[in-house]
């Protein structure tokens, strides 16, 4: 069986996102949180330390073959009691230490969000990367008259400098969103409760023999297995939540809509871009090749139709996320998440990066925005004309043929444009304002 390489979704084929992503690294991330979860309870005295330190070495360089994983996993309809047999073996000295307390959504949730911290990691580096090549064009084509369009038509007078910014200002409030996502770690043991913890900490340690401590104790129980779930959260390096978040879905479904927001701010310019490059209108063009198989005088627009065809995607994997389950933990609603929510991921950071490069190469021709403005022998400044003229002389003037000949003084493009090259100025202020 051979590994999904991205054939048929080649915006993150290639990308850092694959990598993050993949398999092996969604493997990786399970063996880091059972790593994690072993140091934290050798830190509150649940295990005996050298357990711990085996148990984490393990984890760290056990090798193991995810599709095996996979096949093994249809047994349990998940991943992690495989992977945990599989662990508990390379560590037989430590084996009842390994996953204690434990169950598999605590690891598997763990291990998603720590995926999703990578990955948004790389994803804000490519936002801010676009942002500040989005700056520059906007700034540097602040007073470069174009016709704006609405609903496919020539509408009034704009500048590509603010059309820039309306893309700046998307990414900007995108990127705001994933810096303020929290994404915890999840530790709740079987139904959510930290039961068997506490009972681990009622106990003795593990290292000394000795028997129960006597009735009584729960309270100070119950707050090592909080303070437990604190500790995890520090060792794998993701926020301490609340209370364990297995059955309340809120965190991965304010990821996806994050998720969801940013490849929609990335589909906008990538979607103006392909309309703007096309043969008849000319106003920009990509870097990138863009070849056809069958007509060699072709230069499609590839990296605007990757970035758009992620845009149209990720909402509908985002959809699946968080999905209502059952009681203390949801049968098949929670195992439907893992997919969409590595495809949102991974299709959301190829976008980015691939946003990255196509707005650093985008080439554009300010000679032919102004030719296409002037398509219509003035009727693009039909709306000033109307501030000026009555009805009837208005509909005398548009309804002759060719050019207008009338009103020249009101037919200046870059004399109306309104409050444009201000927005420019605006949104530039705030984006030099953020972090």
């Amino acid at each position: 069986m051979g590994s999904d390489g991205g054939l048929l979704a080649p915006v993150w084929a290639g990308t850092r996102a694959e990598a993050i992503t993949s398999d092996a690294a969604w493997l990786r991330a399970m063996l880091e949180a059972e790593g994690a979860l072993a140091r934290a309870q050798a830190r509150l005295d649940l295990i005996p330390s050298e357990a711990a330190a085996a148990i984490d070495r393990t984890a760290a360089t056990l090798v193991l073959d995810p599709a095996d994983l996979a096949r093994r996993a249809r047994q349990s309809a998940n991943p992690v009691v495989p992977l945990v047999a599989d662990l508990r073996r390379a560590v037989p000295g430590a084996a009842s230490s390994v996953h204690r307390g434990a169950t598999s959504q605590d690891i598997l949730d763990s291990a998603a969000m720590l995926v999703a911290t990578r990955a948004i990691r790389g994803i804000v580096g490519d936002l801010s990367a676009i942002m500040r090549d989005l700056s520059e064009l906007a700034e540097r084509y602040r007073d470069t008259v174009m016709a704006a369009r609405t609903l496919g038509q020539q509408a009034v007078p704009t500048t590509f400098g603010l059309k820039a910014a309306g893309w700046l200002a998307g990414l900007m409030r995108s990127r705001a969103r994933l810096r303020e996502l929290r994404l915890p770690a999840q530790l709740g043991g079987a139904a959510g409760t930290l039961a068997a913890f506490a009972e681990h900490a009622g106990a003795s340690s593990p290292a000394s023999g000795a028997s129960s401590p006597a009735a009584g104790a729960r309270g100070a129980d119950a707050g090592t297995a909080l303070l437990l779930a604190e500790v995890f959260a520090e060792e794998i390096g993701l926020a301490a939540p609340p209370m364990p978040w297995h059955a309340e879905r809120s965190p991965v479904t304010e990821l996806g809509a994050a998720l969801t927001a940013t490849a929609r701010a990335l589909g906008k310019p990538a979607t103006d871009i392909v309309l703007m490059a096309q043969t008849e209108v000319g106003e920009v063009a990509e870097s990138s090749a863009g070849s056809s198989s069958a007509m060699p005088q072709k230069r499609n627009p590839a990296l605007s139709v990757l970035v758009r065809s992620a845009a149209f995607q990720v909402p509908a994997y985002a959809q699946i996320l968080g999905q209502v389950g059952e009681h203390e933990r949801a049968a098949g609603a929670w195992q439907a998440e893992w997919l969409p929510l590595r495809e949102a991921l991974r299709l959301t950071g190829g976008a980015a990066e691939t946003a990255a490069e196509l707005v650093a190469g985008l080439r554009v021709f300010p000679d032919r925005m102004r030719a296409n403005a002037e398509l219509t022998g003035g009727r693009l400044l039909a709306e000033r004309l109307a501030a000026h003229l009555d009805r009837k002389a208005l509909d005398e003037a548009l309804s002759a043929e060719g050019p207008l000949q009338d009103h020249a003084e009101l037919l200046d493009p870059a004399a109306y444009l309104g409050a444009a090259p201000e927005l420019v100025d605006r949104i530039l202020a705030t984006y030099r304002e953020q972090p």
